[in-house]
């Protein structure tokens, strides 16, 4: 019996049961965002490969344990970020996700099914979740979540949720997920680091508070010399590092653009536009303070504004594409 409030069903489906269409037979391949995401994350991979190393010396000093024992396990962990449990575990509890409910699975199944066989992928490989929000929202992770939102699954309309799992599945096929996954992995132990130590800050302050004048002075000398001798070194290299979430975030946007064009060559390209107007229109009603966000805030995002993916698609719908 059909719900009344249920969404309605605009797709057209083009595979019957029993029966699997290949329309898009140009997935699954890695490309230059990915890549360029993994080259930027090099830093914080080399100081997370420092801490481990440093650990591994400490466990060298202490147990005897080989140095390379240590480190080799931290290389080939990140496989675990691709294994299944594993990816369970991480969903429920870092991303807060949930498996659907059988009235989830059973308008999320149908949908997933239309859009892999568009895209000439097996659906099966990736397991579908639910994220708790009250946004129009999608979200691609490791190398087989998949999610939207409640309010996705319970608002839209078949063929714009079928936008939003095309647009997720997007980042799948081009590598984002699994390249976002592995430079988060890889940096967990530099993020560990950097809490130890501001959870030390403390002392070190009260440390310099009580140190004289004179000592304090040589001190800061000695730093800004060897700051200095670093940067005369290195031709000026290690600047970039204050540019890398600039450009972490300018390659998180362009993630986000190729996941829409994947979107509308497989044929979401309206059903996406009235999603994106949609979330404008919300936009433009919030106060005049928070409707834009201001210019560091757009400059250190990882999603475009959806003035600019709307440019971006319209080319697509357009015929040009």
């Amino acid at each position: 019996m059909h719900d009344p409030q249920a969404p309605p069903d605009d797709l057209e489906y083009r595979n019957g049961p029993g029966t699997r269409v290949t329309y898009r037979a140009r997935q699954r391949r890695t490309d230059r965002t990915a890549w360029l995401g993994l080259t930027l994350h090099l830093p914080a991979f080399l100081l997370s490969f420092a801490v481990v190393l440093a650990v591994a010396l400490a466990l060298r000093a202490w147990l005897g344990v080989p140095v390379w024992l240590p480190t080799a396990l931290w290389a080939a962990s990140g496989i675990l970020a691709f294994h299944r449990p594993a990816e369970g575990f991480l969903a429920r509890h870092l991303l807060g996700l949930h498996r659907p409910v059988p009235t989830e699975l059973a308008r999320l199944v149908p949908v997933w099914r239309e859009v892999t066989a568009r895209a000439g992928v097996d659906g099966n490989r990736y397991e579908l979740w639910v994220e708790d929000s009250d946004n129009v929202n999608g979200l691609a992770a490791a190398g087989h979540i998949v999610a939207v939102s409640r309010r996705a699954l319970r608002d839209l309309p078949t063929s714009r949720l079928a936008a939003v799992l095309a647009h997720e599945l997007g980042h799948h096929s081009s590598g984002h997920a699994w390249s976002d996954m592995l430079s988060w992995w890889y940096a967990i132990p530099g993020r560990l680091a950097w809490r130890g130590l501001a959870l030390v800050r403390p002392w070190l302050v009260r440390t310099v508070r009580g140190t004289s004048v004179t000592a304090l002075s040589v001190l800061v000398i000695l730093s800004c010399y060897l700051a200095f001798a670093t940067l005369k070194a290195t031709y000026g290299l290690p600047l970039l590092l204050l540019a890398l979430p600039c450009l972490t975030a300018a390659v998180g946007r362009r993630a986000e653009l190729r996941a829409d064009v994947h979107a509308a060559r497989l044929g979401f390209g309206r059903p996406l536009v009235r999603t994106l107007h949609e979330r404008l229109a919300e936009e433009s009603a919030l106060p005049g303070t928070a409707r834009r966000p201001r210019f560091a805030a757009r400059l250190l995002s990882h999603h475009p504004d959806p003035r600019t993916r709307l440019h971006h698609l319209q080319r697509y719908l357009e015929g040009r594409g």
